[in-house]
């Protein structure tokens, strides 16, 4: 099965009652972790992240329910009771990024904003500021494939393995998106979605218990 994609874009935060409804349909633990949040703007890409997962696995599996969510050591998540069904999510500040797949894969998405000095290199200008986080969405989405977490990627990225691919995704103006993957044949194509689409009135009553 080849990697299934999609992506939302969040143009506006969200309302009181839409962090309400969007709340509901998060795991229990996801909940209880995002609910001790205390500034609320910083909750709307996980919220939304959660019902893009859920709009792809409907539009997949045709699944209403979202599975129990269990994470390896190092913090991967994945299905217990569906272990061939594989997926990823990613959110940055205004977008959010989710890949479901047979093989394991690995997704990222980020804002392109200005860098620190610290992290090092020519970063100064727009250009230096996409190839750096260009760079670091391959990263990421690699260690997310493996499951081994970002920072050995950090330190030293290392060559790419046997059987593995990396796709650059057009994800949304001002934003570095990738996948990483073991799948052998190229991602499918990418899914948009804007935030109005993602809160319309049927979606969300396809998931609401």
């Amino acid at each position: 099965m080849a990697v299934a994609l999609w992506a939302g874009r969040l143009d506006r935060p969200l309302t009181e009652q839409e962090t309400a409804v969007l709340m509901r349909l998060l795991p229990g633990e996801r909940r209880e972790r995002l609910a001790r949040v205390r500034q609320a703007e910083k909750r709307a890409e996980p919220l939304c992240a959660y019902l893009l997962l859920r709009l792809a696995l409907w539009e997949q599996y045709r699944w209403r329910k979202l599975p129990p969510i269990l994470q390896t050591e190092m913090g991967k998540p994945w299905f217990p009771d569906y272990p061939s069904v594989q997926f990823n999510l990613s959110h940055t500040a205004g977008a959010v990024l989710v890949a479901v797949s047979g093989e394991p894969v690995g997704v990222d998405i980020e804002k392109i904003r200005p860098v620190h000095r610290r992290m090092g290199g020519d970063w100064t200008d727009e250009a230096g500021e996409t190839a750096f986080f260009q760079s670091w969405v391959r990263r990421e989405a690699r260690s997310k494939l493996s499951g081994k977490g970002i920072g050995a990627m950090l330190r030293a990225e290392p060559p790419v393995e046997e059987g593995e691919r990396f796709y650059a995704l057009e994800s949304f103006p001002g934003y570095a998106a990738g996948v990483a993957t073991c799948a052998a044949s190229p991602p499918g194509a990418l899914r948009r979605y804007t935030l109005e689409e993602l809160l319309k009135e049927d979606v969300l009553l396809t998931f609401m218990p």
